[in-house]
């Protein structure tokens, strides 16, 4: 575990790899493997040690609360007036998210039992703070290495996606050009999207609304207008703040009795699994609605569907400008992106919805 920790360490540093999460992991995986060590709670002469780590795994993660706050930044990030432009583009982060769907049946068929089937699954999104979230609700035994995994592929990003996208799509349907005619959205319209989106998501996946809810009141403080600074705050200071805190506080689950087993490396397949099929859901839907629509989109743009904001629009972007350095696709793809995003979290409503009674 020393190694692994080490490892994360060198990832964060050496290769810019999710800095602010890794980073801290690596050190935390340290920290609790040291024989005795006084982070953890533990049994020492016939006495309970409470370890600062566990109470704030008890007091952040436990009750789901660091997640939720680092959605209320995520949610302040994100621009959502791409996806308004254009509101088909929504159909793209659904479809991306059917990795998750088929992760979760093979998971099950592995033998996982479903809780954890459906927290592995999650990884899929290519989103940390719902994967968090969904395995610590439903008390999966694997929470240290499903987010390792999940914030993992989210950085990987530029290399397992491009060769899945080329795999799937012709020269000729990657220099589909998409042109950006998109008018300006009124600050009303910004305003209460994220209101109407809370409300349907609440009615339709109900168990999504605190992690829909948060993530769309983030970006109502962001387009309101009258919060500019909170908005900037929740940006750059919450967002930091507890992705530093969620790192240190999983290492808790980090300990090498529970880490280093099989299913810690069948999780680590699963999730690369997820991400695949999610990935590619996307990539085929456009294909398919190639055929039944008149204006063409590039199927790449499917790619960008997934919930690794915004770093798969840039993926999607960059792989245009390799085919013709005159088409420009990055709104198109920040448009699924955002979608994407909200996609992912309605996801982990609806497989909280569908497991817990």
């Amino acid at each position: 575990m020393w190694a692994i920790g080490g490892i994360l360490i060198y990832l964060a540093i050496k290769k810019d790899m999710e800095p602010s999460l890794l980073l801290p992991m690596g050190f935390g995986a340290i920290l609790v493997n040291i024989p005795m060590s006084g982070a953890i709670t533990q049994i020492i002469d016939g006495a309970k040690e409470i370890g600062v780590l566990n109470v704030l795994f008890d007091g952040g993660i436990a009750n789901e609360l660091f997640p939720l706050l680092l959605f209320i930044g995520i949610g302040a990030m994100i621009d959502f007036e791409p996806l308004l432009n254009n509101p088909k583009l929504m159909l793209f982060g659904a479809a991306a998210q059917f990795g998750i769907f088929a992760t979760l049946v093979g998971a099950s068929a592995l033998g996982f039992p479903l809780k954890d089937a459906a927290s592995i699954a999650i990884i899929g999104a290519a989103d940390g703070p719902t994967s968090i979230f969904v395995a610590n609700y439903l008390h999966s035994n694997f929470l240290g290495p499903i987010i390792i995994a999940a914030y993992s592929y989210m950085a990987l990003v530029p290399i397992v996606q491009p060769p899945i996208v080329k795999l799937l799509t012709t020269k000729k349907e990657r220099l589909i050009r998409m042109e950006y005619t998109g008018s300006s959205v009124s600050q009303a319209t910004k305003i209460l999207f994220p209101i109407i989106v809370t409300v349907i998501a609440g009615i339709f996946a109900p168990r999504s609304v605190a992690l829909v809810g948060f993530l769309m009141f983030g970006n109502l403080i962001r387009e309101c207008g009258v919060l500019g600074s909170l908005s900037e705050t929740a940006q750059k200071v919450l967002a930091n703040l507890i992705t530093l805190m969620l790192g240190l506080t999983v290492a808790a689950n980090m300990q090498a009795s529970s880490f280093l087993t099989l299913q810690t490396l069948m999780i680590l397949g699963l999730g690369l699994v997820a991400f695949i099929f999610d990935t590619a859901g996307g990539v085929v839907f456009g294909k398919v609605m190639n055929l039944f629509t008149k204006k063409k989109v590039n199927p790449m743009i499917g790619a960008a569907g997934i919930s690794a904001f915004p770093m798969a629009s840039r993926v999607v972007h960059k792989m245009g400008l390799a085919e013709d350095k005159t088409n420009h696709l990055l709104m198109h793809a920040a448009g699924a992106n955002v979608a994407g995003q909200i996609a992912s979290v309605i996801a982990g409503g609806v497989l909280l919805s569908l497991i817990v009674k």
